[in-house]
């Protein structure tokens, strides 16, 4: 298992795709960037002791998420349905449909919108010093 990992991230730090021997397996490269999605680039990050989060995220149809941000380098990747993801600062917007993938805004106050009939789902890893917090919540004012 590990042997396969090592493989696995070898061929994506690699940044191509390839195809294993005798076509056993594959890897395609859904994101390699470095930019977020608006376009900034991501911000230095230096761990003293890192820790890796996996998230499956499902947003109902019709349903926002909270506004939250990022202190954390993280990447998604839309498994089924429509997201959308707006930029609180100045309402700029990504559109994601399932197949996609995205390098995420640090820092930026954002929220994901799913405005369809279907569920969506993102599966999101974040990577960040252990114990930090990888999501923050935006106090709404009343």
């Amino acid at each position: 298992m590990k042997t396969a990992l090592k493989s696995a991230a070898l061929f994506l730090a690699i940044g191509s795709s390839f195809t294993f021997p005798a076509g056993q397996s594959s890897t395609e490269v859904l994101a390699h960037s470095t930019t977020s999605w608006d376009g900034n680039s991501l911000k230095g990050v230096n761990l003293k002791n890192p820790e890796v989060h996996v998230l499956r995220i499902a947003i109902a149809p019709h349903s926002r998420l909270p506004i939250h941000k990022h202190p954390v380098i993280n990447a998604g990747y839309l498994v089924k349905g429509k997201l959308t993801v707006v930029r609180l600062s100045d309402g700029k917007k990504l559109e994601l449909k399932a197949g996609e993938a995205l390098v995420e805004m640090v820092d930026e106050w954002h929220y994901g919108e799913n405005k369809s009939d279907e569920p969506a789902e993102i599966i999101v890893v974040y990577a960040g010093d252990e114990g930090q917090a990888i999501t923050v919540l935006k106090k709404e004012e009343p």
